[in-house]
Order: structure tokens, then C-alpha cells, then sequence
């Protein structure tokens, strides 16, 4: 019985989440995800599932990095699932794929259907970081999905 609840747990060990400690001699190194517009990083997903998802630093790498970049986080010290330039361009992880937006009027981007506002909410984390809400909205919802996190600015 012993050596069965061994085996069993043997594999749990295995968590590959952003985030999780990883032996980087025994893994390889990240790979970012792909980077597809939302019309077909979307494509036949039900839009009940679509969630922002977070970024890992290969994918921050693939979309250029942060500098001069507000970057949106679930919590305060999480990894990124936004990252935009105000009235510039953006980028959201959405169904394990990095999908690049262009600004549409103030606090709001686009790729073909799929819409992401930002709005500032006046509070503040336990650390300091600005909080802020996105409204995703993917092509076809019949619902907006709401986010609250928080946002820091580089104005480098």
C-alpha cells in the first residue's frame, strides 16, 4: 500500500505554472507562447472560457519587455496578463496565446472583435500598486468579463 501511494504521488511534483520553482539546470528554458491576432488566437473557443492569462518572462520578452509599458497584474505581485501604452498598443494572454491590440479611443483596445478597456479605481494595494479593472470582451460574448487588479506605469 505504501509503495502505491508512492507512485501516486510521484508525479506531483510536476507543476510547470508560471511561477513555480523550476530546477533550471533540469529544464529547459521557457518558450513564449504564440502571438496571433484575436481572429484566430480565438478561433472556435467558446467565449465562456476565454480568461486572461499570465504572462512569463519569455513572453514578456517576445512582446519587446515592459519599459515604457503599464503592466496590469491579477495581484500585486503576480505575473503580467496585460501590458499596454496608453493610446498605443497592447498585449493580453488569452487561450495560451499573446494577442497584440492597437488603441481605439482612450483606455480602450481592439483586434478585430475582441475589446479590452482599462479604468482606473481609486485605491491602492497593500504594496503601493494602483488599482485598476479591465473589461475584456471577446468576440461573440453576449457578457463582458470584469477584472480587478493593479497597474504600475514605466514612463521610462
Amino acid at each position: 500500500m505504501v509503495a502505491g501511494v508512492a507512485i501516486a504521488l510521484s508525479g506531483c511534483n510536476q507543476n510547470t505554472a508560471i511561477g513555480n520553482d523550476r530546477e533550471a539546470q533540469l529544464d529547459p528554458a521557457p518558450t513564449p507562447v504564440p502571438i496571433e491576432p484575436a481572429s484566430q488566437a480565438l478561433q472556435n473557443v467558446a467565449t465562456a472560457i476565454v480568461k486572461p492569462e499570465t504572462m512569463s518572462d519569455a513572453d514578456i520578452q517576445a512582446i519587446g519587455g515592459t519599459a515604457g509599458r503599464c503592466v496590469y497584474r491579477l495581484t500585486e505581485v503576480g505575473f503580467p496578463t496585460f501590458v499596454y501604452q496608453p493610446d498605443s498598443e497592447a498585449f493580453i494572454k488569452l487561450n495560451g496565446k499573446i494577442i497584440p491590440l492597437s488603441a481605439d479611443g482612450p483606455d480602450r483596445f481592439t483586434s478585430g472583435e475582441l475589446l479590452v478597456t482599462t479604468r482606473l479605481i481609486d485605491e491602492e494595494g497593500n504594496a503601493g500598486l494602483q488599482a485598476q479593472e479591465i473589461i475584456v470582451v471577446p468576440p461573440g460574448a453576449k457578457d463582458e468579463l470584469g477584472y480587478r487588479g493593479y497597474v504600475r506605469c514605466d514612463d521610462a
